[in-house]
């Protein structure tokens, strides 16, 4: 039968994937191996050798090729040998230029394939070098125990998957399987397809095992996130005689760090210190890293202190340590003190302060990571991406997309979660749908993620139908998920299905609903109007309520008008947050609407006897790709005389169209009324609101982020803004309805602080200027299935960043049904 591979000639390019995989199957017999190259070099090929050696630009690289040619040198074998290795093994290498080199020689054999492959392998194109093995068995040349570690180690998941069962099947034709470092990387393959079952099996049949073939299985281990199964191994390394080495040991210390085995990580520093195995810098900084993921950070100090030698990665294990710490201010200090940053340490920088919560800081450091011409990768763009969601920032989130198409990140599984996390923060439900659909691959983050996006967003349904999706995909969902589709069940109206969704938690997936669930079922039950059965929930709960069941039934009470239970709610939630104003003002509240004036009274004098504060509140706007701030009565920003003209002219306005002031929220006694008013036209939404109205152009909508839930008087104010043929051109915009929805996901512990107040609080808010489209809002199109296996979740706890809860001005069918949600009162 004819050789069915093409010619050494003809480019990689014309290879596809699949048919590589059909070629290498073809394949049935060893071929011979090529003679063993000549090994004397001259002077003259020595001195140019060491042009090669100091060469550091491509086109630097062009012009010794250049010279050689002129002196005669480029016809030497050996020479050409070392052109091809040259610009193969160093990073300004050009693959395409590597390529003619080798046409070049007359019957390159296995070591120079091997140069090729490798090339393309460290440089990310796997299927490139895939195609360039399948050449060279094509040319009649075989491989050698290298081309294997070559090419299976620049695998990802999707071509182990695709192609390593074939590529395992030539090891053993060409009786490649004994040797240690083709079973190194046979090992790392089958543990990057996930596959790490075949992968243990591969290793307990291997006849000589060493600590290569070790260190390659504690790999495959980490990797598949089985941290225990890791320090196993180094225990059972002892009972084979097999010495570990320092790699065996940081693999080891990785695992201790990622599944927080503090006392583990412990017992091998105490090992490594009786073996006199220290001072070693790689040791020393993965016990570092181990110290500061552990929490350690007394221990991790200590270490790097008594460092004789640091490095880059010295000082960002313990930059990252302090930064998960939540000790940024500290971390942010060692980061100035660095001799040197690089990728990774602007990185854990920008994802500290986006841990911390300080967002607009994770902005600016990136801004310093492009001034200082550091190149970001998907680890930056999804801290970014994270930042700009919390801050509601839009326009710097479609920014980074931009940026990362434009310089060749991948949008990985984390990246494409992130992704769908902003878009659906920022109200673009549409632009998250098109991300899920276009995500080949979805782990139960990205589910969890667009659900809770399609909820927050008002498609209560569509999330409900997506988590029977999920489950039909075999995702197991989590803790996280079930708070999504039980908030997406209570403001859907959808008692019922909210009631058996909370069943099958248990019955189906065996996950204990813990409290934050028994949250999500009172509020449920509250929200539909059913207190006595909320009651009753609460009384039930197998564990002790804390303050996010009793205020989401003390929200419900001040809703539905039952003041009796609302007392009885506020008593408890007092008994758990004394300091907290929530529950007092709710009560004064329901008592001013009973006409009980007296009791309001007292109400209010104990809040000012206890000196209880309304936690402040601030909003958050952003123009022009930068992010403005304001608090209440803030005249700080440099348009300010601009801002409260326009907020003038907004409450004309609004009080020609009938609306009245709303002053329960502020605290003022008897003859206080004006003082009050003034203080609410200046809440800190209505501020955001009156610069975006100033700064940005007809037709561009403007999204506000409130770190608090909005106010009853912002709420009604905005409400009213919206009608259609309200008022002033100036001011308002087509016809646009306002509903609120509340956090869908967030720590899997903790639901609300304080009545229906969202553990991280917070609201967005869109208002559009008056030529622009209301935003739509239909029902997105999720018919088409997931499909392929669940995955490993490959994003840590940045994917379960809080969730905060929601405002939206747009258009949607939810307005015949609106109800403001039971929240406490806050200050803007």
């Amino acid at each position: 039968m004819p050789c069915p591979f093409p010619s050494k000639k003809n480019h990689v390019s014309h290879f596809t994937p699949s048919n590589i995989r059909r070629l290498i199957s073809n394949m049935s017999s060893p071929l011979p191996r090529a003679p063993p190259p000549p090994t004397s070099l001259t002077s003259t090929q020595c001195a140019l050798n060491s042009l090669l050696d100091a060469c550091r630009t491509m086109k630097e690289f062009k012009q010794i090729h250049s010279l050689m040619i002129r002196t005669g040198l480029a016809r030497s074998p050996l020479v050409k040998r070392r052109l091809l290795s040259c610009c193969c093994a160093r990073g300004f290498g050009d693959m395409s230029y590597a390529r003619l080199l080798l046409d070049l020689i007359p019957t390159p054999e296995t070591s120079l394939w091997n140069c090729l492959i490798r090339g393309h392998s460290v440089r990310g194109a796997p299927w490139a070098a895939v195609a360039v093995y399948a050449e060279m068995l094509a040319s009649g040349v075989g491989p050698n125990s290298h081309t294997f570690p070559f090419l299976l180690k620049g695998f990802t998941r999707d071509d182990a998957v695709a192609c390593g069962d074939e590529l395992h099947a030539h090891v053993l034709k060409f009786g490649l399987s004994s040797n240690a470092h083709v079973r190194s990387a046979l090992l790392h393959m089958y543990a990057v397809s996930g596959a790490v079952d075949t992968a243990r099996e591969l290793f307990e049949k291997s006849p000589e095992r060493d600590v290569v073939s070790w260190n390659a299985m504690i790999s495959g281990y980490n990797r598949s996130n089985m941290f225990e199964e890791s320090c196993r191994l180094l225990a059972a390394m002892a009972g084979e005689s097999v010495m570990p080495t320092a790699t065996t040991y940081v693999l080891v210390l990785s695992a201790c760090a990622k599944m927080k085995g503090l006392e583990c990580g412990r017992q091998i520093h105490r090992r490594l210190m009786n073996a006199n195995l220290l001072p070693d810098l790689r040791l020393e900084n993965a016990l570092i890293e181990m110290y500061g993921q552990c929490g350690d950070l007394d221990s991790a100090w200590r270490l790097f202190q008594d460092m004789q030698t640091r490095d880059v990665i010295s000082w960002t294990a313990v930059v990252v340590g302090f930064a998960k710490s939540g000790e940024v201010d500290r971390a942010r200090a060692l980061f100035d003190r660095m001799p040197e940053r690089d990728r990774i340490s602007w990185t854990a920088m920008i994802d500290g302060y986006v841990r911390a919560g300080r967002f607009k800081e994770a902005l600016h450091v990136f801004r310093e990571m492009q001034a200082a011409d550091v190149r970001p990768d998907e680890f930056t763009m999804v801290s970014l991406l994270t930042a700009c969601a919390q801050l509601g920032a839009l326009e710097m989130g479609e920014w980074t997309r931009a940026y990362m198409e434009r310089n060749g990140i991948k949008m990985d599984i984390a990246v494409g979660n992130a992704l769908v996390d902003m878009y659906s923060k920022c109200g673009q439900v549409d632009n998250a749908v098109e991300i899920f659909r276009r995500m080949h691959r979805k782990d139960k983050f990205t589910w969890t993620a667009m659900i809770s996006g399609l909820a927050v967003n008002g498609h209560g349904e569509d999330a409900i139908d997506l988590f029977s999706q999920m489950v039909e995909s075999s995702v197991r969902p989590d803790e996280v998920t079930y708070i999504g589709v039980l908030a997406a069940c209570a403001h859907a109206g959808l008692v019922d299905e909210g009631r058996r969704i909370f069943s099958s938690m248990i019955a189906v997936h065996g996950i204990m609903p813990n409290v934050t669930h028994y949250g999500c079922l009172v509020d449920l039950l509250g929200r539909a109007g059913r207190l006595e059965e909320a009651s009753e929930t609460i009384s039930n709960m197998p564990m002790k309520p804390n303050s996010a069941v009793w205020g989401a039934l003390l929200g419900a009470c001040r809703v539905h008008g039952n003041l009796e239970m609302a007392e009885l709610a506020a008593k408890h939630l007092v008994e758990l947050q004394p300091h907290d104003s929530a529950a007092y003002l709710l009560l004064c509240s329901m008592y001013a609407n009973r006409n009980k004036s007296e009791e309001a009274r007292k109400m209010r004098e104990t809040i000012m006897v206890k000196g209880i504060k309304k936690e402040p509140g601030c909003s958050l706007v952003e123009m022009n790709g930068e992010v403005h701030e304001f608090v209440a009565g803030d005249r700080s920003h440099p348009r300010t005389a601009e801002i409260y003209t326009k907020l003038e002219e907004m409450i004309k306005e609004l009080k020609r169209a009938g609306y009245v002031p709303d002053t329960w929220e502020i605290l003022h006694g008897a003859g206080e009324e004006e003082a009050a008013n003034a203080a609410i036209y200046q809440h800190s939404e209505k501020l955001a609101v009156a610069f975006g109205l100033i700064g940005s152009r007809s037709g561009v909508a403007i999204r506000v982020v409130k770190n608090l839930r909005i106010c009853i008087d912002c709420h009604n104010a905005m409400k009213l803004a919206s009608k259609p043929k309200f008022g002033d051109a100036s001011l308002v915009g087509p016809t646009l309805w306002l509903f609120k929805l509340p956090l869908l996901r967030g720590d899997p512990t903790t639901r609300f602080d304080s009545p229906g107040k969202p553990a991280v609080r917070g609201a967005a808010l869109f208002f559009f200027s008056p030529s622009a489209a209301a935003p739509s809002s239909p029902s997105p199109n999720l018919s088409s299935r997931s499909q392929g296996p669940p995955v490993t979740p490959l994003m840590g706890s940045r994917e379960l960043r809080r969730y905060r809860s929601l405002l939206t001005i747009g258009n949607s069918s939810l307005s015949s049904s609106l109800v403001l949600s039971p929240v406490a009162p806050s200050h803007s």
